[in-house]
């Protein structure tokens, strides 16, 4: 892929929850970009260039200026391109949108790591049991506007049109398990 000035590109894989964040936050703000889709196991040099300490995805580049990871990369979007909002206009608000967003890629998403990485079924079992612990803060009683919230975002329908499908993402799911059980 040639570089272009003046334009926004996203280096992502399909599969991943940073990269549907990025995207998402794309669309909702009417940004218009090229999305660059990344084999992880041979990745472009672009990607290299572009993210050269994570050599991961997400990166977005914004005329000929890359920035990575997820949650930064929101930050940047939502002060380059103002409406609409992304966040919550109350510091405190936003603050706690940003918590449950931390949250969540620090504690939720280890966890899956060692659940499809685990090498025995007692490791396995043991990280299911651990994120039924993490997950519990979720639960209507103690976070119902969050709850709330995210039922709203299965209406909307660019969450529809931007998450994986369904039946790939458990396909690709069953492989990554079964080669760790071999």
């Amino acid at each position: 892929m040639e570089e272009k000035q003046g334009e926004v590109v996203l280096f992502g894989t399909w599969a991943s929850n940073p990269c549907t964040r990025v995207e998402l936050a794309l669309k909702l703000k009417g940004i218009p970009y090229e999305y660059v889709e990344e084999d992880l196991k041979n990745k472009s040099e672009l990607l290299l260039r572009h993210n050269p300490v994570y050599k991961k995805v997400p990166v977005l580049v914004h005329n000929g200026k890359s920035i990575a990871e997820s949650l930064i990369i929101l930050e940047y979007i939502e002060c380059w391109n103002s409406t609409p909002k992304l966040l919550p206009e109350d510091p405190h608000q936003r603050a706690k949108v940003r918590f449950w967003a931390n949250y969540y890629d620090q504690k939720v998403v280890p966890i899956f790591y060692i659940i499809f990485g685990a090498k025995g079924k007692e490791e396995r079992e043991k990280a299911i049991e651990d994120l039924s612990q993490v997950l519990k803060v979720f639960e209507e009683e103690k976070n119902p506007k969050f709850l709330s919230w995210v039922n709203a975002l299965k209406n909307c329908p660019l969450m529809e049109e931007t998450l994986p499908p369904h039946e790939k993402l458990v396909a690709m799911l069953r492989v990554w398990l079964n080669s760790t059980q071999a």
